[in-house]
C-alpha cells in the first residue's frame, strides 16, 4: 500500500528527510509544492474540501483546475473536488465538470448508498473513501462495518477498483481491507513532538501495510464466484 504524508512539513530541512516518499499536497495549504516536486516519488493533489469543510469557507473550483492540471502527470494524481455532506448529485456535477480526466479520483462518502460506490466503480479506475455522516468517526465497529460491506458488494460485482483511503492512514495501514493507498498528516503534525526524525517516522509508517482478508463473505482479492 502507498502511504502518502501530508504537507506542509516543517522547517524544510525536515520536509528533506522525506526525500523520494510519496506526498500528499493540499489545494488549501500548497505553499512547499515545488520543493515536494523536486523530492516525490508521487505526489496525490487534496482538492482541500475538508479544509473548506472545516472553516465554512468557499472552494475555488476553477482555481484548483489552474492550479493542478501543470502538475498532473503519472504516476501523480488528484482528488476530484467533493462537497462534504453534499448528497449525492453536487458530487456527480462536480464529477462531470472534472477536466482531466482518468488523472482524477472521485470520492465515495462513506454515508452514501452502496449504488454510488458501484456507480464509481464502474467509471473509474480509481475512488477516495471518505469517512462521512454516521461514519465520521474513524475506527468505531459501526465504520469498520461498513467498510465490509463496501468491499463485500465491489466483491459481489467483480469490481477491483484502486481504493485510496482519505485521512487514515493508521486504520488503513492495520486493517483488513484491501486498500491500494492512505494519506495522513501524522509525520506532519507529530513529528517535533515525538522528536522523532520526519523521514524516519515516514519510514516507520509505510513498513506497517494491511493483511486483507474476506469480508463480508465474499473474498475481494479473488472477486465474486
Amino acid at each position: 500500500m502507498i502511504h502518502y504524508h501530508g504537507t506542509p512539513i516543517t522547517d524544510l530541512a525536515a520536509l528533506y528527510t522525506l526525500e523520494v516518499e510519496h506526498f500528499c499536497v493540499s489545494y488549501a495549504n500548497r505553499d512547499q509544492v515545488r520543493h515536494v516536486e523536486k523530492i516525490a516519488q508521487s505526489i496525490m493533489f487534496d482538492n482541500g474540501a475538508w479544509s473548506h469543510f472545516t472553516k465554512g469557507k468557499a472552494p475555488d473550483w476553477p482555481g484548483y483546475y489552474r492550479w493542478v492540471e501543470p502538475r498532473l502527470r503519472h504516476p501523480h494524481w488528484a482528488v476530484i473536488p467533493d462537497v462534504i455532506d453534499g448528497g449525492v448529485d453536487a458530487q456527480r456535477k462536480l464529477e462531470r465538470e472534472w477536466p482531466l480526466g482518468d488523472l482524477g479520483a472521485p470520492v465515495w462518502h462513506m454515508d452514501e448508498p452502496f449504488s454510488r460506490l458501484l456507480e464509481l466503480a464502474d467509471s473509474w479506475p480509481r475512488i477516495c473513501f471518505g469517512s462521512a455522516g454516521a461514519y465520521f468517526q474513524l475506527g468505531t465497529a459501526q465504520w469498520e462495518a461498513r467498510l465490509d460491506r463496501a468491499f463485500a458488494e465491489l466483491g459481489k460485482r467483480g469490481l477491483k477498483p484502486w481504493v485510496h483511503m482519505l485521512r487514515a492512514m493508521e486504520f488503513a495501514s492495520k486493517g483488513r481491507w484491501p486498500f491500494g493507498s492512505t494519506d495522513s498528516a501524522n509525520v506532519a503534525v507529530n513529528h517535533h513532538t515525538r522528536k522523532e526524525c520526519a523521514g524516519c517516522m515516514a519510514k516507520r509508517l509505510n513498513r506497517v501495510n494491511p493483511v486483507p482478508r474476506v469480508v463480508g463473505q465474499v473474498d475481494f482479492l479473488e472477486g465474486a464466484q
